[in-house]
């Protein structure tokens, strides 16, 4: 069965939550005997990662801008163009930005999945006409879509209430349980203590309060730890440029964009990792700070409020002045190897799931939109 992937901007270590879900998710499914092909946005291929296949996965690089405004868009039409002439069994779409193409992918007679990761409108980089697109991608992707995942339970609630869509498939993103490094190579050449430093990760823009962060590590008394962010952005903007100012400005460690055995080392030896996000859909970036069995403190979002955390592991959102007092708090009391149940997030159960949603889809006869109105081919 032939599968092809887009919304993404490709796999592997490539920045971003989507990115690392296909990385994590399209393996396990080829193994299961999948022809997996993701096509990679061309912008985000560099002489490390310019490669043919993963781990049992093609790579299929086409051409996006490297324009925020217009690199998905552009680069989703292809894909689909390229999806209906290999003859692909499956398309599927992730994030609600691309799926504004739906409706064109359905009317070449493709079978669409897309998975919904998170209300990208609500993010503060994006701009009125950025906003309505991306609003207008949610509505079409989920009229349209033959079968919706969701990341989350908040979203499944959305599309139920907003849309009537009542067959969504909730299914988590995932991480694995790492195996905790000894060594302190890397902590070393950054100046770095084992239990001396929090650590927040992600892309620097504005939604994940990273300027908050540093305001409100500022403004704690008798402070003997270091503050690191581990991440970059994949767009330079004056917001990312002003982050990064600050941070130096106020002795804040700067190790970009990290993955394999570097952020191994920091998430290891961590003492509090720290979410200050006013949006997110489910973050895989809490999801692995657990798997180290790190203390946390994340920002009251209703997507941070995972079962697994308790009430003093969150902040009010968007207030220096909370998260400076609750930072005070856990680094006077954060427990050292806490213990965290992620059965729910094992990369292995999810696979298992998308498969059957594959199957589901590939075995009728005949499809047929639950909302729509197109006409569909076999």
């Amino acid at each position: 069965m032939k599968v092809v992937v887009t919304g993404t901007r490709g796999i592997p270590h490539i920045l971003g939550g989507v990115e690392t879900h296909c990385e994590e998710l399209y393996p396990r499914l080829a193994q299961m005997g999948y022809e997996i092909i993701i096509t990679r946005r061309s912008c985000y291929i560099t002489e490390n990662n310019r490669i043919n296949s993963f781990k049992g996965i093609t790579l299929k690089d086409i051409y996006a801008p490297h324009q925020k405004k217009f690199e998905a868009i552009i680069h989703t039409f292809l894909s689909i163009v390229y999806a209906r002439r290999i003859n692909a069994d499956i398309l599927h779409i992730h994030a609600i930005g691309p799926a504004v193409m739906v409706p064109f992918a359905r009317l070449l007679g493709l079978k669409v999945i897309i998975t919904h990761h998170g209300f990208d409108y609500n993010r503060e980089k994006w701009g009125k006409t950025a906003r309505l697109m991306l609003r207008a991608g949610e509505y079409l992707g989920t009229r349209f879509a033959n079968e919706i995942i969701v990341i989350s339970s908040e979203i499944q609630n959305v599309l139920q209430t907003k849309y009537n869509r009542t067959d969504t498939h909730l299914i988590y993103n995932g991480v694995n349980i790492p195996v905790k490094t000894t060594s302190i190579g890397y902590l070393s050449t950054l100046g770095l203590q084992p239990g001396k430093y929090v650590v927040a990760l992600g892309r620097f823009v504005k939604e994940k309060g990273f300027d908050l962060l540093i305001d409100a590590f500022g403004k704690l008394s008798n402070n003997n730890y270091t503050l690191v962010l581990a991440g970059d952005a994949d767009h330079e903007d004056a917001y990312s440029v002003s982050l990064k100012k600050k941070a130096r400005e106020q002795g804040v460690i700067l190790t970009g964009f990290i993955k394999g055995d570097k952020l191994n080392e920091i998430l290891s030896h961590a003492r509090l990792f720290v979410l200050p996000s006013s949006h997110e859909g489910l973050p895989i970036a809490l999801l692995e700070a657990m798997s180290y069995n790190l203390d946390v403190l994340v920002s009251d979002i209703p997507a941070n409020k995972l079962n697994e955390l308790e009430k003093n592991d969150f902040f009010r959102s968007g207030s220096t002045t909370d998260l400076a007092v609750k930072l005070e708090k856990k680094l006077q009391n954060s427990k050292p190897d806490r213990k965290y149940n992620l059965s729910a997030y094992n990369w292995n159960h999810i696979a298992g799931q998308v498969n059957d949603i594959y199957r589901k889809l590939t075995s009728r006869k005949h499809l047929k939109p639950t909302t729509g109105d197109f006409p569909v081919t076999e």
